[in-house]
């Protein structure tokens, strides 16, 4: 348990950063899930639209701490290679 002012102040802050963190974290999580599904049923239109609506939501992610800069490139990469090989 923390025993000084500023431990106590430092896991209060902890606490609110945690919660922030946990709702940018779900809500990447469901940009991503709406991609696979568009993927998933097939629909290159779809896909290609909540591609785009993903893709800022990663980035921000990224910029924030939430996730690294290279795993949101990556997850985005990954994405847009399966979006593009639905019509093929």
């Amino acid at each position: 348990m923390a025993n000084t002012t500023s431990a106590k102040k430092a896991t209060r802050k902890i606490a609110r950063r945690t919660d922030v963190n946990k709702a940018r974290r779900s809500r990447m999580r469901s940009f991503i899930r709406k991609v696979e599904e568009a993927i998933a049923s097939g629909d290159k239109t779809a896909a290609e639209a909540a591609l785009k609506a993903a893709q800022p939501e990663l980035q921000r992610a990224a910029t924030k701490g939430v996730v690294h800069r290279n795993t949101a490139s990556r997850k985005v990469s990954r994405l847009a290679s399966r979006v593009n090989a639905i019509g093929a």
